[in-house]
């Protein structure tokens, strides 16, 4: 395959593409079509190019100067989702690879492939962009990777079955939720020791901090709900209830709110985006997106929230002070991971 560019303007979108933000980019991991896919929000242009690996999540760099990929090594596995229940990753086991892009040129291919531990789920960067963290579900580590020598320099032990993690915004810790043991690693990014293992529920996917780090929100996919654990105290301290299957989530940059995709299942997706009012720890909100809301980014101004659509293979356009979905772009086959530029 090679990188193909698409106008999505007049294919049936809800919007025109006047109606999207001004500008940035925004990438998917296309795990069941092995793609990575760029949206030129100015132009409204969707760009798809080969993964090489099969590809569950994608970060990009604080100085957006490179795009991290993570997923099985070609040949590995299966597609993370499928007819499996999201985020059991049941059969998926398989060695992993962390791989890097410009983000400006994916059909240049990548830049390089660094092998991790078996079935990674997500990568992550520390706030200065020198490191990169890679969780290891089948191995229950977190890989550490030195991105200027392109080597794991680490491995940290997690809990059972890691699946996403978060860097405090401070860059003192990483909590990473632990899907199979129901709880929370917190690893320290100083000694790259596990610091603390917090309980939090059934099936914990995805955590999300709030901006000034005095709460992390993680979700239970298998509860349908979300747990609210005080930083400080690390004991948690509510419950929301959302929609079906919720995978990731995200908080508004200006603590307001926090957005939880819920995917649901294959068999019964799920395509709505929950709202919490972190005020009242409510659902003030439900806003429909595509079939199997699994990924979730926030622009940096805070005006647009990024939905990827598993199911439908679609980004959906959220504007935050309407609640409304402007666009539903389309990228590559079993959009999952979500990340966003300015």
């Amino acid at each position: 395959m090679t990188a193909a560019t698409i106008a999505w303007g007049s294919a049936g979108i809800a919007q025109t593409v006047a109606a999207l933000p001004a500008g940035g980019m925004v990438f998917t991991a296309d795990e069941y079509s092995s793609t990575l896919s760029r949206i030129d929000l100015a132009s409204g242009d969707v760009t798809t190019a080969p993964a090489t690996i099969v590809p569950h999540n994608v970060q990009i760099s604080p100085d957006g100067s490179l795009l991290l990929a993570v997923g099985l090594a070609a040949g590995g596995g299966d597609e993370h989702g499928g007819e499996q229940t999201p985020g059991s990753m049941e059969g998926m086991e398989g060695a992993g690879e962390l791989v890097l892009f410009d983000p400006q040129d994916l059909a240049a291919g990548p830049m390089a492939h660094i092998p991790v531990g078996m079935h990674p789920a997500h990568v992550i960067t520390d706030i200065d962009g020198k490191r990169a963290f890679v969780t290891n579900a089948e191995d229950d580590t977190l890989s550490v990777i030195d991105l200027a020598s392109r080597e794991v320099i680490a491995t940290v032990a997690t809990g059972d079955y890691p699946h996403g993690q978060r860097t405090s915004p401070d860059g003192r810790v990483i909590w990473v939720a632990n899907v199979n043991s129901g709880n929370v690693s917190v690893v320290d990014t100083s000694t790259l020791k596990e610091v603390a293992r917090i309980d939090v529920g059934v099936t914990p996917v995805q955590v999300g901090f709030l901006p000034d780090g005095s709460r992390v929100y993680v979700s239970l996919r298998d509860k349908n709900s979300v747990a609210v654990i005080d930083t400080k105290t690390q004991t948690v301290i509510a419950t929301v209830e959302v929609g079906r299957g919720p995978i990731q989530l995200n908080a508004t940059p200006d603590g307001r709110f926090v957005y939880v995709a819920n995917q649901g299942t294959e068999a019964i997706p799920d395509d709505t985006v929950s709202v919490i009012d972190v005020a009242t720890n409510s659902v003030t909100a439900t806003i429909r997106t595509g079939s199997g809301a699994h990924g979730v980014a926030v622009s940096g101004d805070g005006k647009d929230v990024f939905v990827a659509n598993m199911f439908d293979g679609t980004v959906s356009v959220i504007d935050v002070a309407s609640q409304t979905v402007l666009a539903n772009i389309p990228v590559g086959k079993g959009a999952s991971g979500i990340t966003y530029r300015p």
